[in-house]
């Protein structure tokens, strides 16, 4: 009865979302509520609720301080360099900026947090993706994957749960599996490529201040571009996004979220791309709003820049991400302390202070919001015994001349259950089952911990990861709209790792 509950209590959740019928929040909340009463636990739901937030508290207040954190540093100008890069790289190239989106997503994800990964690509890609008019659920989905297979290093937290779990080295299982994860990240970029060149066909190649359009009019690879859709693009209108409208969350209705990939674009013209140029901000401000689609860009005479503290607050960042991956100190004490002190040193006048923690209010209210709703989702999960009882179900239902083969049973496994439960309560609970009964048919507990690390590129879009709530907030995609997209490629990822790693004999 309870397995029974369980998976249709996901279900229903999933389908609602997704048909747009309730806004997650509500969804994470009514809805295991209701199924908690089905169960007959009804009398306990406000126990379950209150476990579940007390287990969720500690990544809440992270999330929280890391959004003003990183809000700050984009306020202050630490990321415009880092964008202006990135421009001069995808040169307004569709293509290369799909690419640009899982290159930076992967390269930033080996501070092994995911959030601070949403936060700084969306913040770099955003303005491209919505100057280009590309589909920003591209850029969630591209972002998500990348950071899904590299969410997997030592002290991303998979890898160590798996090696405490199984009384394992976490060296012994991560460093075997490195050749198999490069295959996964090259197949990311390769979607990314793929993805790219749709985006390229629907809305053409544009060109930069300097370029020829005659260069941007046979794309890389021989492909011709309609002199109609090459545009000039004013580099100005590029550069950056604030935390105060990138992080400004809310329903993404069609202006705000893209156009869907495929989707056949109104004519694309250099007019409707440079007549939004960069406003000027108001003292205080950070940002000002663009005329044609209300997108705000960073102005770069704004005045929360702070070019002479560059340095301090560069050291502060490197710090800070160095403090997370020795463990210094608990992630969440890291963030208050590290926004307290760049809070302070770049904005020492209360009013300004006010100003900033004003400016990031919104977005902070929706994450913190949408990680204690998920709290209730999962509080009801495990203490109704939901989540215990669907992990048998499925354990018990492995063929008994599967045995031999239970490592690719444990990959397998690995996608629904990490996308279906806490990467806790899948390592915790269900791989010391797993490891159990490959031991009776002689496969090695090294082998079963490697093949439970290949549905962590599915993992990081499911609705229990609170990170994916800052991805698609900050970048004003609705979640149904961003699972609709990436799961199948998220799940391809995934089995394209565990393909690799059977061939080389790692799983």
């Amino acid at each position: 009865m309870l397995t029974f509950l369980g998976f249709a209590m996901i279900a229903t959740f999933l389908v609602l979302i997704m048909m747009k019928k309730m806004s997650p929040i509500a969804a994470l909340v009514l809805i295991p509520a209701l199924f908690c009463v089905f169960a007959g636990k009804g009398a306990h739901l406000g126990d379950y609720v209150i476990e579940g937030v007390g287990k969720l508290a500690p990544t809440a207040a992270m999330l929280m301080f890391a959004i003003v954190y990183f809000g700050l540093m984009i306020d202050v100008g630490l990321f415009d360099p880092i964008v202006r890069g990135i421009l001069r790289f995808c040169k307004a190239d569709p293509m290369r900026v799909v690419v640009g989106t899982a290159v930076l997503a992967a390269i930033v994800s080996l501070d092994g947090d995911g959030s601070t990964t949403f936060m700084i690509t969306v913040s770099a890609m955003y303005p491209l993706y919505k100057r280009l008019g590309l589909s920003l659920v591209v850029m969630t989905g591209v972002a998500a994957t990348a950071n899904g297979v590299m969410n997997t290093l030592p002290w991303g937290g998979p890898t160590a749960r798996a090696a405490t779990a199984l009384k394992l080295d976490a060296a012994d299982i991560f460093v075997p599996m490195i050749p198999a994860l490069a295959v996964g990240l090259l197949f990311v970029f390769a979607l990314a490529y793929v993805l790219g060149l749709r985006e390229r066909r629907r809305v053409g190649v544009l060109a930069l201040p300097g370029q020829k359009p005659q260069e941007a009019e046979v794309a890389e690879g021989g492909e011709e571009v309609e002199q109609a859709e090459v545009a000039q693009v004013a580099e100005g209108d590029l550069i950056a996004a604030s935390a105060g409208s990138a992080g400004r969350s809310g329903s993404a209705g069609p202006a705000a979220s893209g156009a869907s990939v495929g989707q056949t674009p109104p004519a694309t013209s250099a007019s409707t791309l440079t007549s939004a140029s960069t406003p000027t901000a108001a003292p205080g401000s950070a940002a000002g709003a663009a005329p044609e689609d209300g997108f705000q860009g960073l102005d770069p005479d704004r005045a929360t820049l702070r070019p002479r503290l560059y340095w301090f607050n560069a050291g502060l960042t490197v710090a800070l991400l160095a403090a997370m991956i020795t463990e210094l100190l608990p992630i969440p004490v890291l963030f208050l302390l590290g926004a307290a002190l760049a809070l302070t040193v770049n904005f020492p006048h209360m009013p300004d202070q006010k100003a900033r923690l004003a400016a990031h209010a919104d977005n902070v209210l929706n994450v913190a919001g949408m990680v204690f709703a998920a709290a209730v989702f999962t509080g009801v999960l495990t203490g109704t015994g939901m989540v215990k009882h669907m992990a048998d179900w499925l354990v018990g239902a492995i063929p008994e001349g599967m045995g031999p083969h239970m490592a690719l049973v444990t990959g397998l496994l690995s996608l629904p259950l990490t996308y279906f439960m806490s990467n806790d309560g899948f390592y915790f609970g269900v791989l010391p089952v797993l490891a159990e009964a490959g031991a009776a048919h002689g496969v090695s507990p090294l082998e079963i911990a490697r093949a439970s690390l290949v549905g962590q590129a599915l993992h990081m879009s499911s609705p229990l990861v609170p990170a994916v709530y800052v991805l698609v907030g900050m970048a004003r995609v609705e979640f149904g709209d961003h699972t609709r997209f990436t799961v199948k490629w998220a799940a391809l990822t995934s089995l394209v790792v565990l393909a690799a790693g059977m061939l080389f004999g790692i799983i």
